[in-house]
Order: structure tokens, then C-alpha cells, then sequence
């Protein structure tokens, strides 16, 4: 899994190997887990202990402008999630690259 995307159904099938339970019960669980941590994350934020720290924020409109024809557009308000690493996975991140 090295070169490729880890999906909900990558997580159900991981699930259900190491607990022994059906593939049903375990995408249950998966979408179950999702639908708690989105609305977390839309009341406003979610914390995760040793992971980290979702928010979501508002920014506010902007005049962007197109690379290639060099034309200005404005960029609506919108609302985004940012993820703020924990200090124990940066940790365990880094760790990981140095001693490579």
C-alpha cells in the first residue's frame, strides 16, 4: 500500500481481517466512524488524541488571478477544514525520515 490510496473499503477489509468480523458489519462501522468525525469536524472542531486537530475555518473572499491568461477572478467566502498534526506523530513522523 505503499504507492496507492487507502480507502474506506482498504479500512473495512483491514477491519474485518483483524477482528474477525463480516465485511458487512466492518463498512458499517467504517461509514458509522466517518459520519461521527464529519459532524465533529462541522461543529466546529474534532481532536484527536496522538493524531491531531481538525478545524474548520472561514476565509474570506479574495481576487485570485489566472496563471496562464493572467486574468483576475474573485474567489468566493468559503469554509475549510485544516489539520494540525499532533506533536506525537510529528514526532513519530520525523523519526521515521531520520532514520532512513
Amino acid at each position: 500500500m505503499v504507492n496507492k490510496n487507502f480507502t474506506k473499503n482498504d479500512i473495512s477489509k483491514f477491519l474485518s481481517k483483524k477482528t474477525g468480523y463480516s465485511n458487512s458489519l466492518s463498512k458499517k462501522i467504517i461509514e458509522d466512524l466517518i459520519e461521527i468525525l464529519k459532524k465533529n469536524i462541522i461543529s466546529n472542531r474534532l481532536i484527536l488524541k496522538n493524531i491531531g486537530s481538525f478545524k474548520l475555518i472561514n476565509k474570506k473572499s479574495r481576487i485570485g488571478r489566472n496563471p496562464k491568461s493572467q486574468k483576475n477572478y474573485k474567489i468566493k467566502s468559503r469554509k475549510v477544514v485544516i489539520f494540525k498534526s499532533s506533536n506525537t506523530l510529528s514526532n513519530k513522523i520525523n523519526k521515521k525520515f531520520t532514520n532512513e
